[in-house]
């Protein structure tokens, strides 16, 4: 039995390598169609896996909270407009914080923060950076590990001690030779002590221009009432800014393109309730909230990026399974192409089958000799198929800077279905192979 067999498939190789040219033909529908299918399919694959990072980075269940300027209405050349009365609004500030914290349930943890731009010294060199005042629930709801020292303990909070933690970037900037733990660094014009480092964090450069978040390992934190003590409070009326209002309200065109002055306490707000489906909900409650506090004026923006990214992610999964279908109909069209030419084959081929059907073959034989054919050419289009698609998978990846991740399901599914195809479509020439008259087969010119 399994001599007969291994003649079959003896058989069907020697055709194949006799027209090899022919075969090849055949094979490139099969070829590009699982290339297509590797290929899109690591493409969804990266893309999928890189808007679960994005997430991870901005946190899970968090409603953000970001002041923007108050949209101002210009006057018309010509046009008679009735002065308005301007509503007064406090900003963005801790009192917001603590009122969403007493009226929503749902609510985990709340994270106000103060950005500032200023100057890092140490070990005899300076570079420019962000100083972020945080509280100790910024950086479990930001997902931050310590590598080395504490966090700030209650007596640093309520003090408004002069002491930080530093990410992995300026570790390495200013401590790459000994441990900063203890060691001090001048932000600004402040010195503050070293308590601990924070675990590197991967951040593509993709998911800072998307997020429109900072590298967060070339950033110092600091507890925020180091922040509103030693460094600025924006809520506390000043002789420069009394200065400044004055100088508003002048009305000299300089002044008008002057860029207006951030009042807002605080620069971001960070919301984590505790279930998804409690995200809006809890948003519009917020909202609500917050116009009500502001006096009206929508001086704030309010965003979900969990549920943004999560869009996203649904809109790239539809724009997948579009492409992976396209790439599906591509192997549809190879197998057409292997029983259009399976079938000219058993065209060219009677006078063959007549001899082998005369000779003690089997109509069992023949249905095997060209379901072989068939499969052998489907699964060697499959083979270079597979090598085809990680290759422009790698290139896709180098080229375009988009992530790509082959997957050995992709793999094995489209070599499979490669297989399949040829067994499906190679059936129908195999039988009417089979089906032929031995006599009138002999007889065939």
């Amino acid at each position: 039995m399994k001599e007969r067999y291994y003649l079959n498939f003896e058989i069907a190789l020697s055709a194949i390598l006799a027209n090899k040219f022919r075969s090849l033909l055949t094979a490139l529908g099969i070829i590009f169609g699982v290339a297509a299918v590797i290929a899109m399919l690591a493409i969804g694959n990266g893309a999928k896996q890189e808007i679960l990072e994005q997430i991870k980075l901005v946190g899970v269940n968090n409603i953000v909270i970001t002041p923007v300027s108050e949209q101002k209405e210009e006057k018309v050349k010509d046009e008679i407009v009735l002065p308005k009365q301007k509503k007064f609004s406090p900003g963005l500030s801790i009192m917001d914080a603590q009122s969403i914290a007493a009226v929503l349930p749902c609510v985990d943890k709340i994270s106000p923060e103060v950005v500032i731009e200023t100057n890092f010294v140490a070990g005899g060199l300076s570079r420019t950076g962000k100083l972020v005042g945080v509280e100790p629930s910024y950086f479990e709801i930001a997902g931050f590990s310590l590598e080395e020292g504490s966090l700030f303990n209650q007596k640093q909070l309520i003090n408004g001690e002069q002491v930080c933690i530093i990410g992995k970037g300026i570790q390495s900037k200013f401590f790459s030779q000994e441990n900063p733990l203890g060691k001090f660094i001048k932000c600004g014009s402040v010195w503050l002590k070293v308590i601990g480092t924070i675990k590197e964090r991967l951040i593509s450069k993709s998911s800072i221009s998307n997020l429109g978040i900072r590298d967060y390992n070339m950033d110092i934190y600091t507890p925020l009432k180091t922040i509103f003590i030693r460094y600025q409070n924006r809520t506390l009326i000043t002789k420069s800014s009394l200065h400044e209002n004055n100088n508003d309200e002048s009305g000299s065109d300089a002044e008008s393109n002057k860029k207006p002055e951030n009042h807002n306490q605080i620069d971001r707000l960070v919301i984590q309730v505790r279930k998804t489906e409690n995200l809006n909900g809890a948003a519009e409650v917020i909202s609500r909230l917050m116009l009500r506090k502001h006096a009206g004026v929508s001086d704030y923006e309010i965003t979900i990026p969990e549920l943004l990214l999560k869009q996203q992610q649904r809109t790239k999964d539809i724009f997948n399974i579009v492409l992976g279908a396209i790439a599906g109909i591509s192997l549809l069209v190879g197998g057409i192409g292997i029983m259009n030419i399976m079938l000219a084959s058993v065209l060219e081929r009677i006078k063959e089958i007549g001899i082998r059907l005369s000779i003690g073959a089997t109509k069992k034989d023949i249905v095997l000799q060209f379901l072989i054919e068939s499969v052998l050419i489907s699964l060697t289009g499959g083979i270079a198929g597979v090598i085809l698609g990680v290759l422009i998978s790698l290139l896709v990846a180098q080229i375009a800077g988009i992530t790509t991740i082959i997957s050995f399901f992709s793999i094995a599914l489209s070599f499979g279905v490669s297989a399949l195809i040829g067994l499906i479509f190679g059936y129908a020439p195999a039988n009417k192979a089979a089906e032929q008259d031995p006599i009138k087969s002999l007889r065939y010119e």
